[in-house]
């Protein structure tokens, strides 16, 4: 079985609309897919330019723990992300490389932490997955996207069973891991995560 390394960003539910414009806003430019409508649980509605299985029927999330689209996402091209595009034979448009598709699991709630959702940012190959763990630039846009919607933590994830890496917590960029002094174990990383307004 290959590498499945992704990007988990906890955030609160009112929040996820903002994230998914703001994810909506990294795909290549004049993609031609039909327009994907995702309702959220609590019933605002989000228009994006990906699919769901391919498929691009609307998406209604209430009564769903968790649900997964297909996006296509283009990175800013440093030196890892140039390589990635020159060994597939990708073209840099602008300074910018579409990878291929990165898959993106909502959990309502996240697993973690019943207080937050997770949007799940994961790798559709192995090759992808040594990018995530190897881009700044990969990493930046998902740090970027956890900043833009207030959300509390950004983890990198290898699922192998080895301690995450929190790249972005409690409203600033870091690189700890969870065993780290600063985030023993999950656990206490929880207990730092602010909620505002509760």
């Amino acid at each position: 079985m290959g590498l499945t390394y992704g990007y988990d960003i906890y955030l609160r539910p009112e929040n996820v609309a903002r994230a998914l414009t703001e994810v909506a806003q990294l795909a290549p430019p004049g993609r031609k897919v039909p327009p994907l409508s995702v309702t959220l649980p609590e019933g605002e509605r989000v228009v994006l330019p990906f699919t769901c299985s391919f498929e691009s029927n609307p998406v209604d999330c209430a009564g769903q723990d968790r649900v997964t689209l297909d996006t296509s996402i283009m990175f800013p091209a440093d030196d890892a992300v140039r390589a990635y595009a020159e060994e597939a034979g990708l073209p840099v448009e602008e300074g910018r490389v579409r990878i291929g598709y990165v898959y993106l699991t909502i959990f309502f709630p996240s697993l973690m932490d019943p207080r937050f959702v997770c949007m799940s940012f994961w790798a559709a190959t192995s090759r992808m997955s040594r990018l995530f763990a190897d881009s700044a630039a990969v990493r930046k846009v998902f740090t970027d996207l956890a900043a833009g919607a207030d959300a509390v933590c950004c983890l990198f994830d290898t699922e192998d069973g080895a301690p995450e890496r929190a790249f972005y917590g409690t409203g600033e960029t870091t690189d700890d891991g969870l065993d780290s002094a600063r985030f023993p174990d999950e656990h206490l990383l929880l207990g730092t995560w602010p909620v505002p307004g509760r």
